[in-house]
């Protein structure tokens, strides 16, 4: 019998050596032996030193490695799961980030879309662990960017570390209890403005589509608003009941931003996102409304802001670092040995303000 154990340990050590990181319940089955001795296992070989136990899983240690000069990143071969709206626009830049940090540690990330269907990221979440994942990056569908009543209750109830990756949840909310990676997008509204407000505008309307990153945006403008002494823009008249078409919206928008100019004395704005300012900037000239002359303008995402016929000045989040960390903070959730956790951590990243041609020079200098 102690014969049949110690091949059964070399073997545990042999795969470990090929493979790095193991499922405790794959390795069971592979091994063909029950879970609880499969556990009797691994607790002798990490008395031993030989391995590490983490969640739900097994990783190799300096002893198991072969040469010991080349020990293994005690996350290595662990499969890490983002769930993501979309890989286009926005979201490209952040899964870049998140495979980026992964691949650096020899781990590998597996995307799955919910496209912002109701509930779609809890199916894939849920997908993924069943194909394998030791770990959850998770941008849920919710409209505001926070869970709406009743959304996201049952966050918390998966077995393995998650982190929310642009996503944040109110206190007392279960999910408000996950590591959180986001961009701080009210500073990014409020740095549009401090800086519009340097150039000597006065009065400075937010656009914003309905997006998850809208209500930051209005935080961050109204905080600055009202820290600088700035007078209020104008209020946008309430949409109509049903959803818009996108014509319609944008139709709305570019009446709101006329009617802001001509009647009201706005004289720069902050738009989001890049898409709607560089089709609203041209329809605005050729309506008379001279850019920046007579309305300094300020994107928001900065992911096309650069190619439009008169650059657009963006306020760039920093999407490409808000994957990496979320992913990195992931990955050290991973490698805790078994039974102990660090604090957890809400991580806010500012986003970048990039100056180009759209919002001229200050007014001062502009009247000379």
């Amino acid at each position: 019998m102690r014969q049949h154990v110690d091949r059964r340990h070399a073997l545990i050590l042999r795969l470990l050596g090929e493979r790095g990181t193991l499922r405790v319940a794959d390795l069971a089955r592979e091994l063909d032996v029950s879970p609880v001795t499969l556990r009797r296992d691994v607790e002798t070989l990490a008395a031993r030193g030989r391995l590490r136990r983490l969640h739900g899983a097994v990783v190799r240690s300096e002893a198991t490695a072969e040469p010991p000069s080349r020990a293994a990143d005690p996350v290595r071969g662990a499969v890490i799961g983002m769930v993501v709206p979309t890989t286009e626009y926005y979201y490209a830049d952040v899964v870049r980030g998140a495979r980026e940090a992964v691949e650096a540690h020899g781990a590998r990330l597996v995307v799955a879309l919910s496209r912002y269907l109701p509930g779609e990221d809890g199916v894939q979440a849920d997908r993924l662990l069943a194909s394998g994942a030791h770990g959850l990056l998770l941008t849920p569908s919710w409209e505001t960017g926070s869970p709406g009543p009743g959304e996201g209750l049952r966050i918390t109830e998966r077995a393995v570390p998650t982190v929310l990756v642009e996503r944040s949840a109110p206190h007392g909310h279960p999910a408000a209890a996950l590591d959180r990676v986001r961009s701080d997008h009210a500073h990014g509204a409020a740095e549009a403005v401090r800086h519009l407000a340097a150039l000597g505008h006065r009065r400075i309307a937010l656009a914003a589509q309905d997006s998850p990153t809208t209500a930051e945006l209005r935080r961050g403008h109204e905080a600055a608003v009202a820290a600088l002494g700035l007078l209020p823009a104008p209020a946008a008249p309430p949409g109509p009941a049903s959803p818009a078409t996108e014509a319609e919206r944008f139709e709305r928008t570019f009446r709101q931003l006329r009617t802001a100019v001509e009647e009201h004395g706005v004289s720069a704005a902050i738009v989001h996102s890049d898409v709607d300012a560089i089709v609203l900037v041209p329809r605005l000239r050729a309506h008379g409304i001279r850019i920046p002359g007579d309305l300094a303008v300020i994107t928001y995402d900065d992911e096309v802001a650069g190619l439009a016929d008169l650059p657009l000045t963006a306020v760039a989040p920093a999407k490409r670092a808000v994957g990496r960390r979320a992913a990195e903070l992931l990955l050290s959730r991973l490698a805790e040995p078994s039974g102990t956790r660090e604090p957890g951590q809400h991580l806010d990243i500012l986003p970048e303000l990039r100056v180009r041609e759209s919002c001229g020079p200050s007014l001062s200098a502009a009247s000379r």
